[in-house]
């Protein structure tokens, strides 16, 4: 089984509770519950060797933000955390955007890290809902109770990427929704000063 380490106290302290609401467009299935599986073993995995590489954390959120950018539907995840000022975005500022999101989801949760210590996640199966599957697993801590950490999966943007993480029934994209939102409006709405300041948040 996949090992990775983990805090309850690393994860929980970066979302807000908001309740998970994910629902994608209907579509007719490509994805299977053993390819979504599979892709959150590959990534567990991953994310193991880059906690017990020993590198420094910079380095690690470097490797962090290449596992984001291969698991991840980062475009899905950015643009439903900016909510419907998404729709008056320019390419140019969507391709800018998208870009500052992912490095600041990477340097946010990969400084993380050095806390991840101790515990393994567990995999337990996957299940289809609507037009996604679900990954449930476990994160199992030395010490704490364990506690579920379930993966959305979707084949939506063409490749099996997960787009949201779910952490005892708190959504990441949700809560990333809110934080995105509180800058935007701290900026008066500005676009621009929203993505200058994602590129040196987290």
């Amino acid at each position: 089984m996949p090992i990775s380490d983990f805090t309850r106290r690393g994860f929980l302290s970066a979302a807000s509770a908001a309740a998970v609401s994910a629902a994608l467009p209907s579509a007719a299935f490509a994805l299977n519950d053993a390819q979504a599986r599979a892709l959150i073993d590959r990534a567990v995995v991953d994310i193991n060797k880059v906690i017990a590489s020993g590198k420094s954390l910079n380095s690690m959120i470097r490797d962090f933000e290449k596992i984001f950018a291969k698991y991840a539907d980062v475009n899905i995840i950015a643009l439903s955390a900016l909510g419907p000022d998404a729709r008056s975005l320019t390419n140019s500022q969507r391709s800018s955007y998208v870009k500052a999101f992912q490095g600041y989801m990477s340097r946010k949760y990969g400084k993380r890290f050095n806390e991840f210590v101790g515990g393994r996640i567990e995999v337990q199966g996957a299940r289809a809902v609507k037009s996604f599957y679900e990954v449930k697993a476990t994160a199992v801590l030395k010490g704490q109770a364990p506690f579920e950490v379930n993966f959305l999966v979707s084949d939506k943007s063409g490749q099996n990427k997960f787009f949201d993480m779910i952490i005892e029934g708190i959504s990441l994209r949700l809560s990333e929704k809110a934080e995105i939102g509180a800058m935007l409006d701290r900026r008066g709405g500005d676009i621009n000063a929203l993505i200058s300041d994602l590129k040196k948040a987290g």
